[in-house]
């Protein structure tokens, strides 16, 4: 794995000096996979002790996107046969409210999928809130769900995720400590974060049935999860902030007997992991001393090259000015080190000295392969780099990894259909045709999957808007290439797990073009999303070409971009590549050229903002960071990471 791969994924910490400024225990694994190996493996240990002991196993379990690797090597056990749950009860945190059992949208359904169906748990010993009854019934309801919980000894082992609002089970800012099963009103950041699973925030239901934060803390154990760089910033808060009903995970801070459990991703604000110098003494390698810099000139507002010894030293980096011998060393060269990184050149300089570049200058023109996981990610996340490679001559190809189909409008399938039927008026199959597919959407309920006509209909509309985009940059027609990768074509927001077939789709194109140089979406953080997933499918196809000896491979540069909702930290940038007004309104351009996806996306997260909105914020953020560390200005900048293989 790479460098970058290493430096963000942590290591456990090795002393409690290290861990100062934590209030909970934490554990930090290499990923999401990892630490949910370690969760799964206790939970499989209670049971056997239960039952060497002739005793219950109580669980109270959790739903979402974190729990479910935990599941998925639970019925592992089962299957393999070292684990039998004849002897565990579990009961589940929360469920919407209203909710039918049977929705796709319901979490009975959800365990039922990822967990009962597969094992040989007794259905009577299993607990969901029910979100089927009717609203007088609840508080009753409530108060037999505690009932249930006391009678069989209480909870063993709690697992928990956490929102970003710090909520925990639907526990959310401004419940109270003391606080019991019941009926509560969900915050709009919560619903913004369930919007893609419901089509909409519209279809998100506004109550939910939860475990109070008191039920929570009666668990004679607890287990708080955390993936990826979004959740990063309320780990740090419950973790290491005050007490406050504001953000309800900090209660756990009470609990004698509750870890937090990491990928290194989520642990990235933490003191420890963010700033190493002013807990412990540090190892001092040219990363950390690259990060630490940065931190300390954007913490006083100075430029790297006017730090001071007394700077350094004030700020817990005293041994590192002892090691090196003086700030103005330290300062010069991770200033030369950022100033190496600004090219505008990202297909690599012709007949230039290239020692000190990102970029090799030779060959020159370059093929560039750039693979975009849905159909606009190529010019949102790196617009003005694909046309800075198209302006100077290179052989650009875009490969689209997914149709996109499931974040295209119903209107627009209409739209299109309307259009089509009027070019072709006198074809009374494709009428015939029109006609059910609008009855279909007409009764269509929210949430339900599409036809697959419809599914077909809508990456249709995907990919003519991918291509007009690609004519607008000036990439040839030919040259986009739509993957349509069988791990993506579910219809639903939950997705199949990559396969073979994946991989192959994408080792056949690679071997095709043998690019110089392949561009690829870099979320590292995002641990089951879209993204994650296309990347993990190119380092496989990568690796397989590594291990069959390929010589291109070995020659060919991998650079990673960030998506939509988030940019490199500087200090991990190796090519950050300015863009001038007029290329930043290409881009937005081109942007524009997606036009399911404007104005309102599907899925748009917990940002408002339009996608080239955000784009140019965060283009515009990260040259006006390198300029506050003393670099040239530039009006907005894309940022790059090397995969190193």
């Amino acid at each position: 794995m790479q460098e970058l791969a290493d430096n963000l994924l942590k290591k456990e910490p090795l002393d409690t000096e290290s861990m100062k400024f934590e209030k909970i225990n934490t554990h930090i694994y290499q990923d999401a996979q990892s630490a949910s190996w370690y969760v799964a493996n206790e939970i499989a240990s209670l049971i056997k002790q239960k039952q060497d002991e002739g005793k219950k196993a109580v669980l109270g379990l959790a739903t979402g996107s974190t729990p479910t690797k935990v599941y998925d090597y639970l019925v592992q056990f089962y299957k393999e046969g070292r684990l039998s749950f004849k002897n565990v009860v579990t009961f589940n945190l929360d469920e919407y409210f209203p909710m039918d059992p049977d929705s796709i949208h319901s979490y009975v359904r959800f365990m039922n999928e990822h967990l009962f169906d597969h094992i040989d748990i007794e259905p009577h010993n299993v607990h969901i809130p029910d979100g089927s009854l009717p609203k007088d019934a609840i508080r009753k309801y409530c108060l037999d769900y505690e009932e249930k919980i006391k009678n069989v000894g209480g909870i063993d082992i709690q697992i928990l995720g956490i929102g970003r609002t710090g909520h925990i089970g639907f526990n959310e800012p401004g419940s109270s400590l003391n606080s019991k099963t019941r009926l509560v009103r969900l915050d709009r950041v919560t619903r913004l974060d369930a919007a893609s699973d419901f089509f909409g925030e519209e279809n998100v239901p506004r109550r939910a049935v939860t475990m109070g934060v008191g039920t929570i803390m009666d668990a004679k154990r607890i287990i708080i999860m955390a993936w990826g760089e979004g959740k990063a910033p309320i780990v740090q808060q419950a973790v290491e902030g005050e007490i406050k009903e504001s953000v309800p995970a900090t209660f756990l801070q009470h609990h004698k007997n509750c870890d937090f459990v990491l990928d290194g991703a989520a642990s990235s604000y933490l003191s420890r992991i963010k700033t190493p110098w002013l807990v412990t003494e540090c190892d001092w390698d040219d990363k950390l001393i690259k990060t630490a810099s940065i931190w300390l000139s954007e913490k006083l507002g100075k430029a790297i090259l006017k730090l001071t010894n007394e700077d350094y030293n004030e700020y817990g980096m005293g041994s590192l000015i002892a090691d090196v011998g003086s700030a103005e060393q330290i300062n010069l060269s991770v200033f030369n080190q950022l100033q190496r990184t600004i090219t505008g050149w990202p297909g690599g300089k012709p007949n230039a000295d290239d020692s000190q570049r990102p970029e090799r200058a030779q060959p020159h023109p370059k093929t560039s392969l750039i693979f975009s996981p849905h159909p606009d990610d190529d010019v949102i996340s790196m617009g003005g780099t694909l046309l800075r490679l198209v302006d100077q001559g290179h052989n650009v190809h875009v490969a689209y990894q997914t149709s996109g189909n499931i974040a295209v409008f119903d209107d627009e399938v209409i739209r299109f259909l309307d259009f089509a039927t009027d070019v072709q008026k006198d074809n009374k199959e494709l009428k015939k045709k029109f006609k059910q597919v609008r009855e279909f959407l007409a009764n269509k309920k929210p949430g339900e999957l599409d036809s697959p006509e419809v599914q077909d209909y809508k990456g249709l509309i995907r990919k003519g808007e991918a291509l007009a985009a690609c004519r607008y940059c000036g990439v040839k027609e030919e040259n986009a290439h739509f993957q349509n990768l069988p791990f993506y074509e579910t219809g639903a927001v939950r997705k199949k797990p990559l396969s073979d077939e994946d991989v192959q789709i994408t080792y056949d194109l690679l071997n095709k073009l043998k690019p110089h140089q392949i561009f690829a979406a870099g979320d590292l953080s995002d641990p089951h999303g879209t993204h994650r997933v296309c990347l993990d499918v190119i380092f496989k196809a990568i690796q397989r070409l590594v291990d069959e000896g390929s010589d291109w491979i070995r020659n060919c540069y991998v650079w990673l971009y960030r998506g939509a909702w988030q940019e490199w930290d500087i200090a991990d940038m190796e090519m950050a590549v300015p863009i001038g007004p007029k290329d930043m309104d290409r881009k937005i351009n081109a942007i524009f050229k997606h036009q399911s996806q404007k104005d309102s996306a599907m899925f748009p997260g917990n940002d408002e903002r339009e996608f080239w909105q955000r784009a140019e914020q965060r283009n515009k953020d990260t040259a006006n960071r390198y300029n506050a560390l003393g670099m040239a200005e530039y009006e907005a900048m894309e940022g790059f990471v090397r995969y190193h293989f």
